[in-house]
């Protein structure tokens, strides 16, 4: 790196070098030879009180030459030295670049270019680089607030099952109902944790992008969700309402699907008795929309986006249960983001959310 930034500094000091040598040449040329000629059409008799000749008292035209030749000279040293100086004051701001950057890649993701005044060229790129940096910290962040929350939900169920285990066989009366009910209760410590793997496979999924493009209708989709659901919601007592009029898309049919689950998932664990889930499909000009309003908890307007941000919880779910993973909703924001789409979530005065999520209308630019 160092060789390639040095012959950067040694090529632009060559170019400004000769630029400067070309100058001093030009000069010399446009001064030599008007007085070569003046002195060519002098008589040698009788001498021109402006022009110069070989027996005045001023300068030879062959001393001009030889002097102007020495100067020439002499100022290729001078170009290059010049040359030198300009290339490194252009070239400072790169090096502060250069020498943060390294820094800022040993771990030091708090520092910054701040190169300042004057704004050119390079200054727009350090203040470039400097957002690219802020957002590389937040996202390093964000995947070390992720790690150290999936591995504390991951190590929960696992400790879990460890104590039922141990107290089961340190138990020397246990018998056989007592060992069936704690391998049932494992069974259901492992179910889940299995189902939070999935979740963490499905918000992994999401954010890894869309690889296929189909065109479907978010009304179908939303029908085979919704059947799926309805014993789930009636047993949490919760009404279940839906509006649907077509609305064509293009996506990938299980993320949409995914996207579609866990917000009406959502809505049904983060609800009360005899509370509503109501979902709608519409088109409106070029998108598409679908809307996922329920009953529950007043929400505070600030703590709204925080609940897109994986697990992260408002609250216990009612009955002072904690069955979600606080996933659900990072997940359809992670499936939105993917399908370029818009979310958009309001929290209700009396209560619950309101989440939309828009498409663009009809199929993929690039699918007949």
């Amino acid at each position: 790196m160092t060789s390639r930034k040095r012959s950067l500094q040694t090529r632009l000091a060559l170019a400004y070098a000769a630029g400067i040598y070309a100058a001093g040449v030009l000069v010399v040329v446009l001064l030599a030879v008007p007085l070569a000629g003046v002195q060519a059409t002098t008589p040698e008799g009788h001498p021109s009180s402006g022009a110069i000749t070989g027996t005045g008292t001023g300068i030879s035209l062959p001393q001009l030459l030889t002097g102007s030749a020495a100067a020439l000279v002499v100022l290729i040293p001078v170009a290059l030295a010049l040359g030198w100086f300009v290339a490194g004051r252009f070239l400072r701001p790169l090096r502060a670049i250069t020498a943060t950057a390294r820094i800022i890649s040993a771990g030091d993701l708090h520092r910054r270019l701040d190169l300042g005044e004057p704004t050119d060229e390079l200054t727009e790129l350090g203040h470039t680089l400097d957002d690219l940096f802020t957002r590389l910290e937040a996202a390093f962040d964000a995947q070390r607030h992720f790690v150290a929350n999936a591995s504390h939900e991951l190590r929960t169920p696992l400790a879990g099952l460890r104590t039922l285990l141990e107290v089961a066989l340190a138990d020397p009366d246990a018998d056989a109902d007592t060992l069936r009910a704690a391998c049932q209760e494992a069974l259901a410590l492992g179910g889940h944790q299995e189902r939070l793997v999935q979740a963490l496979l499905a918000l992994a999924i999401s954010e890894r992008g869309v690889t296929r493009w189909d065109t479907l209708d978010l009304a179908h989709v939303v029908e085979g969700v919704l059947a799926s659901r309805r014993d789930q919601a009636a047993e949490a007592g919760i009404d279940l309402a839906e509006h649907l009029t077509p609305a064509v898309t293009a996506g990938d049919p299980r993320l949409i699907e995914s996207l579609v689950a866990n917000l009406i998932d959502n809505a049904i664990r983060h609800n009360h008795a005899d509370g509503h889930v109501k979902v709608a499909t519409q088109t409106s000009g070029t998108l598409v929309a679908l809307t996922v309003t329920n009953s529950g908890p007043v929400i505070p307007d600030d703590q709204i986006q925080r609940l897109f941000q994986p697990f992260q919880r408002l609250a216990p779910d009612r009955h002072g249960r904690r069955d979600g993973y606080g996933l659900g909703l990072a997940i359809a924001d992670a499936v939105t983001q993917a399908h370029h789409a818009t979310l958009t979530a309001a929290a209700r005065p009396e209560g619950g959310l309101s989440i939309t999520v828009r498409f663009a209308h009809g199929p993929h630019p690039d699918r007949p």
